[in-house]
């Protein structure tokens, strides 16, 4: 039965309330597709090169407040750089407002997930800031949650790392123990690195919550730059060691080693420095420390 017989059947309305009836239908349902549309198109840009662009999709994203946006936000919040801690600061506040309302127990849980994540492991204060205000606006608790011990549970302590390369020494050390903060939540996000409180777990509190404590740590041993031309090849060889924690008993050495291909320019060069020890530790985390660390702990 069409709309127009139906309204004539309940009424007998007049030929112009029908046309404007069906008006109204078609222009909601528009309005519905166009406002799908949008929300696909800027979840899109969240995946776009310009930082701007993604900075504008996720701003845009929270006014539109669509749950559907959640997934893209929660997954920018952890794979930007640090050069867009503003991208990630917006994602972070997009996730307080779509996560605040009536949605999917699967949707909050990532939305949470990625916010302790970033509260707890972010290079920024500023993103470390947004994600907390937006887990209080949510309702959950800011930072990872609470251990509650038991299964074999496992505490990671990334130590402060050191470098013998030279003037860039604080640079690569910062940026090692990022990397391997970064790699150990991607590949291991049920090994805990903070504690409530915010301090170091001694070994009683540690008993207490039925955790399993090790210390990781590293040194930059080696960054060799040849130029030919046009043409640079840079090699890194660094080391990481495995420790139980807090007493810090070292039981394993581990060494890895990369070279990456880059042009003369100092830029260029300086880059792919940082991507040649980025590469090393996280093939070392993710594909020694992480299984030597449950070997270890056992089932």
């Amino acid at each position: 039965m069409t709309i127009q017989r139906a309204l004539l059947l309940a009424g007998g309305l007049p030929a112009w309330a029908l046309r404007v009836a069906t008006i109204t239908l078609v222009m909601v349902a528009l309005t519905t597709s166009a406002h799908a549309n949008q929300v696909e198109q800027l979840i899109g840009q969240l995946d776009d090169s310009s930082d701007k662009v993604r900075l504008g999709a996720a701003l845009n994203l929270t006014k539109l407040g669509d749950p559907k946006a959640i997934p893209a936000l929660a997954k920018r919040i952890n794979i930007d750089t640090e050069s867009s801690k503003n991208v990630r600061s917006a994602s972070a506040v997009g996730l307080g407002k779509l996560a605040s309302g009536k949605i999917s127990a699967s949707l909050k849980k990532l939305a949470v997930s990625a916010l302790q994540n970033a509260q707890a492991n972010d290079p920024s204060e500023f993103v470390k800031v947004q994600a907390e205000k937006a887990l209080e606006a949510i309702g959950a608790t800011a930072g990872p949650a609470t251990p509650s011990g038991g299964g074999g549970a496992i505490y990671v302590n990334v130590g402060p790392m050191s470098s013998k390369t030279g003037s860039n020494d604080a640079k690569f050390r910062g940026m090692m123990v990022s990397v391997s903060a970064k790699t150990l939540s991607k590949v291991a996000s049920n090994m805990q690195q903070t504690w409530p409180g915010g301090k170091l777990p001694d070994k009683s509190a540690l008993a207490a919550k039925g955790y399993q404590g090790f210390y990781v740590d590293g040194t930059l041993n080696e960054l060799k730059i040849d130029t030919s031309g046009s043409s640079s090849t840079i090699s890194c060889k660094v080391s990481m060691l495995l420790a139980s924690f807090p007493d810090k008993s070292v039981f394993g050495f581990l060494n890895g080693g990369a070279k990456v291909q880059a042009s003369a320019s100092q830029r260029d060069i300086d880059l792919a420095s940082e991507d040649c020890v980025s590469a090393v530790i996280e093939d070392l985390i993710a594909k020694k420390i992480v299984p030597t660390i449950k070997s270890k702990a056992g089932p």
